[in-house]
């Protein structure tokens, strides 16, 4: 879980537009944030198991 700071100083419009950087809306993840979900790899993952994100399922081998 990022820490509340971070999130609100995320939220900000940034002084240069290089400097901002995604975070995931769910939990604050700056690490590993789909574009495409907006969210971080962990928690796609548990949405995927969960059946909440369409036509996305796991992969068996």
């Amino acid at each position: 879980m990022a820490k509340t700071t971070w999130i609100v100083k995320c939220g900000r419009p940034a002084k240069f537009k290089t400097r901002n950087y995604t975070r995931c809306g769910i939990c604050g993840r700056a690490r590993a944030v789909y574009k495409k979900f907006g969210i971080c790899r962990i928690c796609l993952r548990t949405r995927a198991l969960l059946g909440e994100i369409p036509g996305m399922r796991k992969a068996s081998w």
